[in-house]
């Protein structure tokens, strides 16, 4: 994190505005070899993804390309306007959504349209909090269908669905282990074979 932007962080809670000043300044300083997000009130750092990571990602696009051909699986770089009163900043590692969604909609966008948002767990500190605990709250208060955790920590993957826009979060959850068959529910409808997860941890 840029010292401007670790600043930032300590002090009582930013606006999104300051928090969208900071995050153009850092990504220059950064090369783009960080991301930032604003989620809970506070920055959050991700880091640019590893090869296994961007496999899986892969992988996934090719599935959804082959059920939908008119969907498209954005990348990391893509951001969406998240939580309650859309006054988080994340950037999935995947949204899933038609294609042309995002045309005109900016570096920040609406989620309106996104069928479904993406993350694949990276080996660092903020995962926990980040991908298991903030992220199906703030996109479940955004009212994105579908959240698909793909956490190569624990050799999971987790379907979050049926967003509860009130509390955050999501109504339905289920997880099963790297290897066993899962099925995405509505708008995303489609069942994915996990077995080919298993070569992508470390």
């Amino acid at each position: 994190m840029t010292v401007m932007a670790e600043r930032m962080s300590r002090t009582s809670q930013m606006s999104v505005e300051e928090f969208e000043r900071i995050a153009v300044i850092a990504a220059k300083e950064t090369d783009d070899a960080v991301r930032f997000e604003f989620i809970g009130g506070r920055i959050g750092v991700k880091k640019v993804a590893d090869g296994d990571h961007n496999e899986i990602i892969e992988w996934l696009r090719a599935i959804c390309m082959q059920h939908q051909p008119g969907w498209a699986l954005y990348s990391g770089e893509q951001g969406l306007k998240v939580e309650k009163y859309r006054g988080g900043r994340a950037r999935p590692d995947g949204s899933l959504a038609p294609r042309g969604t995002f045309a005109g909609r900016g570096e920040w966008a609406d989620p309106e349209g996104v069928l479904m948002t993406v993350e694949v767990t990276s080996y660092d500190a903020d995962t926990d909090q980040r991908d298991r605990h903030e992220k199906p709250l703030a996109y479940g208060a955004a009212g994105i269908p579908v959240y698909l955790l793909i956490d190569r920590d624990s050799c999971t993957v987790t379907v979050h669905s049926h967003p509860d826009r009130e509390d955050g979060g999501y109504r339905d959850t289920h997880t099963v282990k790297f290897g066993e068959k899962v099925a995405i529910p509505v708008p995303v409808g489609i069942e994915l074979d996990t077995e080919i997860l298993k070569n992508y941890v470390r």
